[in-house]
């Protein structure tokens, strides 16, 4: 099978041949979990390069549900996206987050912020602070924190 299902069932396909344990949905109701369906419903056939970058991006977090994993690791997810992109695939990532572990690495500030329930800032390779992500952007314990990113009160309230 060619196109974005075939793009979908590869993995699905290749986990299910070392005998791990695989979700048994169709490439459709994929799709649709990674709020594609909409874009993709008529064109299952066409090539995945013909989707736009935030598309492509949906695509390849949709390759990892069929082989049901525990955590997504992320390495900047969003780094090549526009802001309406990086919005869209943020507001997957809020989707999705009841079922997965979902771990990002991740550059942006305003993503961390977004698209997350908890930090860990890394300074140097050392962790510097672990946190709410609320807590962190608003009362961080650590001076870099404080004097980078913290977020004013008075910025909050508005």
């Amino acid at each position: 099978m060619r196109g974005y299902a075939g793009n979908i069932l590869f993995s699905h396909r290749l986990h299910a041949k070392g005998g791990g344990d695989v979700h048994h949905g169709t490439p459709d109701e994929i799709v649709e979990q990674v709020l594609l369906w909409d874009k993709v419903k008529d064109q299952l056939k066409r090539k995945a390069t013909e989707l736009s970058l935030e598309e492509q991006q949906k695509l390849c977090i949709a390759r990892l549900l069929p082989v049901k994993p525990k955590m997504l690791l992320m390495d900047e997810p969003c780094s090549a996206l526009d802001p309406k992109g990086t919005e869209a695939v943020e507001e997957l990532l809020w989707e999705l987050r009841g079922q997965y572990t979902i771990l990002i690495v991740t550059h942006n500030m305003a993503q961390a912020r977004h698209a997350s329930e908890e930090c860990v800032f890394m300074l140097m390779g050392k962790v510097v602070e672990h946190a709410r992500t609320d807590e962190m952007f608003v009362t961080p314990a650590h001076k870099v924190i404080r004097t980078r990113y913290r977020t004013p009160v008075n910025e909050i309230l508005d």
